[in-house]
């Protein structure tokens, strides 16, 4: 994991709003959220693993599953997965692979992170100008 400072940090949002300014641009509430945090990613890259932006936010005010709730953006970061290679690789059943996946150790821990950090800057850049242009 890579983080990326950035103004949206500790900014407040209605849930619904950032969804309806996010999903256009190609990010999706990761399925991984409970009801009181959550991350929008960003897929960058799919290449042995899956390369994303990630933007981590907190529930401050209601639950996550509740009309209105509003939450608390956190610290942007590129996260890196390289899935263990297995006798099964060469099996590609999209979602239902990333979703057993996800609970795998990493190979290697944030592997090639650095080399998005460019990428990721840019899509922070842009999340900057559309979430703080209000």
């Amino acid at each position: 994991m890579k983080t990326i400072d950035s103004r949206l940090s500790g900014q407040e949002f209605s849930l619904i709003e950032l969804e309806n300014k996010l999903k256009p641009l190609g990010y999706v509430i990761g399925g991984n959220w409970d009801y009181d945090h959550g991350y929008f990613d960003y897929k960058i890259k799919e290449d042995e693993g899956y390369i994303y932006l990630r933007l981590p936010f907190q529930a401050i005010n209601g639950m996550l599953d509740q009309d209105g709730a509003v939450v608390s953006l956190g610290e942007p970061f590129i996260l890196r997965h390289k899935y263990r290679k297995g006798p099964d690789d060469h099996v590609d059943v999209g979602s239902v692979t990333a979703s057993i996946n996800q609970f795998q150790t990493p190979v290697e821990k944030d592997a090639g992170s650095d080399k998005y950090l460019g990428v990721g800057r840019e899509l922070v850049n842009k999340l900057e100008s559309e979430l703080m242009s209000q």
